[in-house]
């Protein structure tokens, strides 16, 4: 059903919201992400908001004023909370409900006591804030670029990518607690670090921050311990995707990784945006996944004609650097690489499936990261080590500053959108995070 196109896909649909029918808007009437928001310096509790165009619709405010009837009024109520993990739990038929309640109401074509319902529960986005739009449990990050690991095999020396890659998707128990949302500012990390020609690790602060391009993947309904999810009903699993930035110390990481994953080089900080785009509204750009022919099959719980058909997304995806120079000079933020996730080397159902498959219960909010998404160009690279060659070439920013690592008062900034004729775009809104000084 996630990949099933219906009304809401309609190009030619149109909201009273005027600012939601603009060319290049990131939230038409045909994408309705969802977070949690308050307005700002009001003392109020969170609750669920949909956006669309400049305006957010308070769920809350709507659930009370409107005549929701079954499904969708549960939905609303659900909403009306301060985290969506209730929401999630409700499974697909209450998010699709709710989803094309919400599309009928702000068409331009809705009732006029529809739309006078949810009129007066619009917000200016510029006059909200958002908090985490999900308790979430548990945080995985998985490894699932193949142009990715490849670059970073060989700025390692290392002999390919490991045999593993190839047979299952990789990833790492990451921390939720310093979970943030966009406009995150964290402290550069300190821990161990090997220095070249040394023979004893140092404690400092990190020389070698980095970040990561990534897609967060929300858990909707979740499992029973020790029933595994079926590859082709993965998705019906996952309520949506919004984007994630996995800060990573990598002098910290390359000391601390003989022989385990990360630890201290990954959990001070992760950077999401607020808005959590529906797999429903993503299902006009699904792809085949691209596994060579030479690689061969997967094992059969991670393979079925579907995933090989429509496993992919094309989600453009784009990375931006702001200094402290770009913002003394009031200069837009440099980009330093445009890639997609169509190059992604597992889907996220097979993410997924991998990782109940031993028994492990996902539940409503847990978070799945897509590990850096790199193309197969340098352009596409999705870290700055990739890009900068582990400091062997760094790259020029618009200032004219050079950058091997993150350095402190930058801030990252992720954006994604999905293009395509014949439908409308669909916009991810942005994640930003900053690096402040390490505390001395």
């Amino acid at each position: 059903m996630q990949h099933t196109l219906n009304q809401t896909h309609d190009p030619a649909a149109r909201s009273w919201v005027a600012s939601a029918n603009a060319q290049a808007g990131d939230f038409p009437i045909q994408n309705l992400p969802l977070s949690v928001v308050r307005r700002r310096n009001v003392d109020e509790a969170f609750r669920g908001a949909v956006a669309i165009g400049d305006q957010v619709v308070d769920i809350a405010a709507w659930a009370s004023r409107a005549r929701l009837d079954g499904i969708a009024g549960e939905a609303a109520r659900a909403c009306a909370q301060p985290v969506l993990n209730a929401f999630f739990s409700m499974g697909p038929s209450a998010w699709r409900a709710l989803r094309h309640t919400l599309f009928a109401a702000l068409h331009e074509r809705a009732p006029s006591e529809d739309r006078a319902a949810i009129e007066a529960c619009l917000i200016p986005q510029s006059e909200v804030e958002h908090s985490l739009p999900a308790q979430i449990g548990d945080y995985t990050d998985f490894y699932t670029s193949i142009h990715h690991a490849t670059n970073i095999s060989k700025l390692l020396g290392l002999n390919g990518v490991g045999a593993n890659f190839k047979s299952i998707p990789i990833a790492y128990h990451g921390r939720v607690s310093s979970i943030g949302t966009s406009g995150q500012r964290f402290r550069r990390p300190a821990g161990q670090t090997m220095l070249p020609g040394e023979e004893a690790p140092i404690f400092s602060p990190s020389r070698k921050l980095d970040y990561e391009l990534e897609l967060g993947i929300y858990i909707g309904q979740g499992n029973a311990a020790g029933e595994p999810i079926e590859l082709d009903q993965a998705d019906s699993h996952v309520f949506g995707l919004c984007l994630l930035n996995d800060w990573s110390a990598r002098d910290i990481q390359a000391w601390e990784m003989q022989p385990l994953g990360p630890f201290l080089a990954k959990n001070f900080a992760t950077t999401i945006s607020p808005w959590i785009v529906t797999m429903e509204a993503l299902a006009p750009f699904r792809l085949p996944l691209p596994r060579p022919d030479a690689d061969g099959k997967p094992l059969p719980y991670l393979d079925s004609d579907r995933n090989s058909t429509t496993g992919a997304i094309d989600i453009q995806l784009e990375v931006c650097m702001e200094t402290s120079r770009h913002r003394a000079g009031n200069l837009p933020a440099t980009q330093l690489s445009h890639t997609s996730f169509r190059h992604q080397y597992w889907s996220i159902a097979q993410m997924v499936a991998h990782h109940a498959v031993g028994g492990c219960n996902l539940r409503p909010g847990d978070l799945l990261g897509s590990g850096t998404i790199s193309g197969p160009e340098r352009s596409e690279a999705g870290a700055l080590m990739e890009l900068a060659r582990n400091a062997s070439e760094p790259v020029t920013l618009s200032t004219g500053e050079q950058r091997s690592y993150v350095e402190d008062g930058d801030a990252i900034i992720l954006r994604g959108y999905c293009e395509k004729a014949g439908f409308a775009r669909i916009g991810f809104g942005e994640s930003r995070g900053e690096v402040l000084p390490a505390k001395r």
